[in-house]
């Protein structure tokens, strides 16, 4: 702000030049980067996934978007446009929007311990295809403790039951102990696998628009120590 300095000078009241601002400039906001419902018509399965594995590039290189909060906020309030849909873990080290890098609107968030698949997350997935979702990824990852809990066949209230769901994964990958990195990776993987049949198997409507091309569905494992996620394709 310029300031003037007045001064009397035989009765006159003179204006002085002002003084030079110091005052640092306000910075320009990081600029508006929601999902419209222009974008998301205009989004093909295959942009979506490009665009989750540009920005986990993104994240793993610590140069995440800057982004306007608050007018995001305020830019989604009257509705939302995410273009993907993802089930993940609970896990509080792999949040989807994150390790991603993707802001409010973006994405539609299921998460579950262990990443597993009924009634509810189905619905949830179906709800996201419903609303314009080009791509659902089933993300797992590496230490998981569901994976782990599957494993020792650990009894816990209603997380029993939940671990049962994995115990095909267990199965599959041929492996027994927990205490093996290698081996809960690769539960994990066949966990995110046996997911992606079940999503397929339990919902018509999911299968119908991947048959037919207007939804993708893919899996990745995330990686808790380098933060990469990588998608399993086939």
């Amino acid at each position: 702000m310029k300031r003037w300095m007045v001064a009397l000078a035989g009765g006159l009241v003179v204006l002085c030049a002002p003084f030079p601002s110091h005052e640092a400039p306000t910075a320009a906001p990081a600029n508006l980067d929601v999902q419209t419902h222009e974008s998301q018509e205009s989004m093909t399965p295959s942009a979506a996934l490009a665009h989750l594995k540009e920005g986990n590039g993104r994240f793993v290189a610590n140069a995440m978007k800057p982004r306007n909060w608050s007018a995001n906020v305020a830019a989604t309030a009257g509705g939302q446009f995410p273009f993907a849909a993802v089930l993940s873990c609970m896990d509080s080290r792999a949040p989807a929007e994150i390790v991603f890098d993707q802001g409010l609107g973006d994405v539609f968030s299921v998460r579950v311990a262990g990443n597993v698949v009924n009634a509810d997350e189905l619905g949830s997935l179906e709800y996201a295809i419903h609303a314009g979702t080009k791509l659902i990824v089933v993300m797992g990852h590496t230490g998981c403790g569901a994976i782990k809990g599957a494993l020792d066949d650990t009894k816990l209230g209603n997380l029993t039951g939940l671990l049962t769901k994995v115990r095909p994964a267990v199965t599959a990958a041929h492996c027994s102990s927990s205490k093996d990195d290698a081996c809960v990776a690769k539960v994990a993987e066949m966990n995110v696998r046996e997911s992606l049949r079940e999503i397929l198997k339990q919902s018509p409507y999911i299968k119908e628009h991947v048959d037919q091309g207007k939804a993708k569905l893919v899996g990745a494992l995330y990686d808790i120590a380098t933060g990469k996620a990588t998608f399993l394709e086939n």
